[in-house]
């Protein structure tokens, strides 16, 4: 049962959750929202919380508002997550108080504000191939290069006389290239946000964060030309991996081979704290997934498929001394301690 399993649908249904709301009652419905993910009521305090929505026609209408808001995070970035469940237990009330501050200017600007987010979460349709949140997709390019978009991945494919050219907008992926059989020697590489990545006979990955862009070699060699410099910068050769960022080049570092699984569709853990299992997991699933404080630490090791995140979670239920609770549907998934 879903934490607002017990308020009214029917009641919450029939309102019509526009127009201006006082902000005082957009704070207390923030308020009851995080209490109602965070918390079982008890029978008194649900009973608050009845007393509350029946109210005002404007607590309806803000209760509606939550309603959608929350009926949207199946599709809201991360950036938009509650972290109440990270933060430490002395952090616990300073964190809800922003929590809910957050939620309050969201619940102002909703449902206007989902048309101005649907626009930035989808500057990727406009590119020439892209994946969803949980999909990986293979393809053959014309040149027989063979190509592999990772979870929420865009590119741009520029095919012509003079290059071979694949713009990364955002994401990852994995390339293995093949001779130019027009015979017109052009080169291949890949654009990005940090730089050029030339490709010298070679089978590589790419990774673009906001931070930073990781390439590693496991095949050839890679030729680097950073963003506003017009030489190479670097030649990367096969078994290194390294990161462009804006404070230029990181240095090269032996290729690490779990950080390669997901090619194959798996996360390899060695020893990764569960907080960074859970990282790696959600980029491959919808909605929100984290751990709580007192298991964040908790080492992991094994093999969990990137393909179906719901078994990989199963398998670590069943290994480690967690727990894993679904609220809101599944859109909201959190690993406690058993």
């Amino acid at each position: 049962m879903s934490a607002t399993d017990g308020v009214s649908r029917a009641m919450v249904s029939s309102v019509r959750p526009y127009g201006p709301i006082d902000s005082r009652i957009l704070d207390e419905a923030a308020d009851w929202l995080v209490r109602l993910h965070d918390q079982e009521l008890s029978a008194a305090e649900r009973a608050d919380f009845e007393r509350w929505h029946a109210c005002s026609e404007a607590h309806r209408q803000a209760w509606a508002r939550a309603e959608l808001l929350m009926n949207q995070f199946g599709e809201l970035s991360a950036r938009w997550a509650m972290p109440v469940l990270d933060r430490p237990v002395r952090h616990a009330a300073a964190s809800r108080r922003k929590v809910v501050a957050k939620l309050a200017l969201l619940l102002a600007v909703a449902p206007a504000g989902w048309l101005g987010w649907r626009v930035v979460d989808t500057q990727g349709w406009s590119a020439d191939m892209r994946t969803a949140t949980g999909e990986q997709r293979r393809l053959t390019m014309a040149d027989g290069s063979r190509l592999l978009l990772d979870t929420n991945t865009a590119v741009d494919i520029a095919f012509d006389s003079k290059q071979r050219l694949i713009h990364l907008r955002y994401g990852a992926i994995s390339i293995e290239t093949a001779p130019d059989p027009s015979g017109l020697q052009r080169s291949f590489a890949v654009q990005t946000s940090r730089g050029r990545l030339r490709a010298l006979g070679t089978r590589f990955t790419v990774r673009s964060t906001e931070a930073a862009v990781h390439l590693a070699v496991t095949e050839g060699a890679v030729e680097v030309t950073l963003s506003g410099e017009l030489a190479p910068h670097a030649v990367v050769q096969a078994g290194q991996q390294t990161e462009l960022s804006k404070q230029g080049l990181a240095p090269l570092t032996p290729l690490s081979p779990p950080q390669q699984a997901w090619v194959h569709g798996m996360l390899m853990a060695d020893a990764l704290s569960l907080t960074d299992v859970c990282a790696e997991l959600s980029r491959y699933r919808s909605g929100i997934l984290q751990c709580a404080p007192e298991v964040a630490g908790l080492r992991v090791s094994g093999a969990y498929p990137l393909t179906d995140i719901d078994r990989a979670l199963a398998m670590l239920e069943a290994t480690y001394p967690i727990q894993v609770r679904q609220r809101w549907r599944g859109h909201w998934v959190t690993l406690l301690p058993r």
